[in-house]
């Protein structure tokens, strides 16, 4: 116990510096207005198809797709193909050849934008799937003032415990539900109720959601089914089934707890001085398949580095402040979200802090932008048969380290390989730009954490 309070102590005097340097930086900033709140929803497991204001015909999303009428929908956000790569990437705002170590990790000596945020006064909270390892003091040294969440100790037998009768950590202290409950709508209250207690201050709101990752099972939007439905943990007999046709009751559900975090921000009068983000850690499930208004049929490519595995929705709303109804076109990558959040609070980043990203706030505030010619990826999940891979894309072109080049426009499912020869020449600059980008998106060597040896979990399953 001694030895985990002097770990504990050792990382509060860390985040103590983070805060410390944060706040000289910004120390002309503060004034005695309030910062604006920050929301941040990550979808887990849904490519933009799975939105109905991207055109799916699959799915009905509603409150969605009044969240991007009254504010901003962007059609080219990109994530990466798992989820853990992803919630590295954009927590940190830095390109995974930065920091990203192994599977299910983050390494506590990151500077997140929880940190930031926290340094400049906000109240934080975070609910949902964690799935970055640690202990009970983990979700604390990462920045957040409370907690509630899954897959963040127990995560041997916990794979099916995320929904109904869900098993939890509340900061610190493990709660195993057993009368029903739905672990989407725990986690949905549970930011009401902070919303509630901190709507005098600036706070951040970083959800994670579950939803709607497997196992695909019936909600409370089920009925009876739901009531019915036995959950045991993963490999003990007695279980219900799992099945992909719930898959389009849990984006509905999904929808609908965003759907309640819009009201209660409402309610609570804070929507003039709140943005809301909301996107999706990756691309959908392999096994489902999506139609669109357009006549494309989609398929889930969740793991593949296709376009169908990283293109990901994302829409922003800032009632008075993001121009209603706005579609955006220009590239957006998963680390522009911590320069956004911090330009939203008024925070100007450190010249020592380092981020691939830039804030896309001015695109939806018609403020002065550059744009962005081109995304890398770095991806190495060292998990199961995902193979490394490197590349550079816009929206038509793609070129991969190894030197493969894809016309991602037309062949989104990268199929077949584009001769350099067949280029015109215009294409042949464009690919030998971002030839360019290779070089110069090297790794600094730096001292790894060490990993403990572990039997495989369920854990290994979860991406």
């Amino acid at each position: 116990m001694k030895k985990s309070r002097l770990i504990f102590l050792c990382f509060s005097l860390g985040i103590i510096l983070i805060a410390a340097a944060f706040v000289q930086t910004n120390k002309k900033n503060i004034v005695n207005t309030k910062k604006p709140n920050i929301i941040l929803i990550l979808g887990d497991d849904i490519g933009f198809e799975t939105i109905s204001a991207y055109g799916s015909t699959t799915y009905k999303t509603p409150r969605i797709d009044n969240m991007a009428k009254g504010g901003a929908l962007f059609q080219n956000c990109y994530a990466q193909p798992l989820c853990s790569p992803s919630r590295v990437q954009i927590m940190t705002g830095k390109s995974n050849f930065r920091n990203y170590e192994r599977w299910g990790y983050l390494n506590q000596n990151e500077t997140n934008f929880a940190h930031i945020l926290k340094s400049q006064g906000y109240a934080t909270c975070i609910t949902g799937k964690w799935q970055l390892g640690g202990d009970e003091f983990t979700p604390y040294k990462a920045g957040f003032d409370e907690y509630l969440l899954w897959n963040i100790m127990d995560t041997s037998s916990t794979y099916n415990e995320r929904y109904k009768d869900p098993r939890l950590l509340e900061n610190g202290v493990s709660k195993k539900y057993s009368k029903g409950e739905y672990g989407p709508d725990l986690f949905v209250n549970y930011i009401k109720d902070f919303m509630t207690r901190k709507k005098d201050v600036p706070f951040l709101v970083y959800y994670p959601m579950v939803l709607s990752h497997r196992p695909f099972v019936p909600t409370p939007g089920n009925g009876k089914v739901y009531e019915n439905f036995k959950v045991v943990p993963k490999g003990e007999p007695g279980g219900s089934s799992a099945d992909n046709s719930f898959f389009k009751d849990q984006m509905s559900y999904l929808d609908k707890n965003v759907g309640e975090l819009l009201d209660k921000v409402n309610e609570l009068a804070l929507s003039e001085n709140t943005l809301i983000l909301f996107t999706g850690d990756n691309g959908t499930g392999v096994g489902i398949n999506s139609d669109m208004k357009d006549g494309r049929k989609i398929p889930g490519m969740k793991g593949a580095t296709t376009e169908y595995g990283i293109h990901v929705p994302l829409v922003a709303y800032w009632k008075g402040k993001i121009k209603p109804g706005q579609v955006n076109n220009k590239l957006v990558d998963f680390t522009d979200f911590l320069p956004t959040m911090a330009d939203a609070a008024n925070i100007q980043l450190p010249k020592s802090f380092v981020t691939d990203g830039r804030s896309f706030l001015p695109l939806v505030t018609g403020q002065k932008y550059e744009d962005r010619d081109w995304l890398f990826s770095h991806y190495d999940p060292q998990k199961g048969e995902f193979k490394k891979a490197r590349f550079v894309h816009n929206k038509e072109w793609k070129l991969y380290e190894t030197g493969e080049i894809y016309n991602v426009a037309k062949d989104p499912e990268e199929k077949n390989v584009v001769a350099e020869s067949s280029l015109t020449p215009d294409q042949k600059i464009l690919i030998n730009t971002f030839k360019e980008v290779f070089p110069k998106m090297t790794k600094v060597e730096v001292i790894k954490t060490p990993k403990v040896k572990k039997k495989k979990t369920d854990d290994d399953d979860e991406g």
